[in-house]
């Protein structure tokens, strides 16, 4: 009979890993918690307490990458499990919440709905993902999003339920069909091919500095004073930037494709009706 060698002998030896590599992940595992215990909390019938936790999971899921790279910790692994977190903060969480609170009441569209949600925020991380490890892409093209990105999609998709909270409508029958088709509307928003400006490489000058910081200071205080009031206005303006974005890539890409032709050495496509 073949002899093992006692455990801990002969095998690979396990290296000390430095805390600033674990905390990242720390901050990954508690957004999934908190995230989840938000659609305990739904479904317990707390749904301002279940509102808030899902948007705290989506804070801390949106801060765990910076960290990581702020204290060069990145790692596949964490990559990983940033990944998994955000499906289920960014998908599963909103949808469920959306769906305790009104979208049960529609029955199966309802249902249907919130999986939709669900499955369109997997898909558009899954994008977001393959097109990061796109090396042929052209530079400028990375300041912005394909589709409305998974965390904007997770606080626009509750839309909903802050109204609800200021008092706008009572949740019914007949508003969880509104409810539900919002819902499929922010799915198609994060799968479309939207360009929607990311902001990572946006530039303040300095002058406009100080005035910055205290926009940014009244919004964080609005936020808490009148949270609800807040993230509705938010959400609504979100959705009007949607088209100057739009129009702004179409130019941005227009811009780029004529320096490109000039680099080249071939005159621009003439344009209808200016042909000699």
């Amino acid at each position: 009979m073949k002899q093992f060698p006692p455990h801990g002998r002969g095998g690979p030896r396990i290296r000390e890993i430095p805390l600033r590599m674990v905390l990242p992940n720390l901050v990954t595992v508690l957004s999934i918690c908190v995230g989840l215990s938000g659609i305990r909390f739904a479904f317990e019938g707390r749904f301002e307490t279940a509102v808030v936790m899902v948007l705290f999971a989506a804070f801390l899921d949106g801060i765990d990458g910076r960290l990581a790279r702020l204290m060069k910790a990145t790692s596949r692994f964490g990559a990983q499990m940033d990944s998994l977190a955000d499906i289920v903060n960014f998908g599963v969480a909103p949808a469920l919440v959306l769906y305790a609170y009104l979208l049960d009441r529609a029955g199966s569209f309802g249902w249907i709905a919130a999986l939709l949600f669900a499955i369109a925020c997997g898909l558009r991380l899954a994008r977001f993902n393959v097109l990061d490890e796109d090396v042929e892409r052209p530079a400028w093209q990375s300041e912005y999003f394909v589709g409305v990105p998974a965390p904007a999609g997770a606080v626009l998709v509750l839309l909903p339920v802050y109204l609800a909270f200021i008092g706008v409508y009572e949740p019914e029958r007949i508003s969880a069909f509104v409810g539900s088709g919002f819902a499929v509307i922010a799915a198609f928003l994060m799968v479309s091919r939207i360009p929607v400006y990311s902001g990572k490489k946006l530039k303040v000058r300095r002058d406009l500095a100080l005035p910055l910081i205290l926009a940014v200071a009244l919004f964080i205080l609005l936020l808490f004073s009148y949270p609800w009031h807040t993230l509705s206005v938010g959400v609504v303006g979100y959705l009007v930037f949607l088209p100057f974005s739009v129009l702004a890539y179409a130019k941005r890409a227009q811009s780029e494709e004529a320096v490109v032709v000039a680099e080249a050495g071939e005159p621009p496509p003439a344009e209808p009706g200016q042909e000699l």
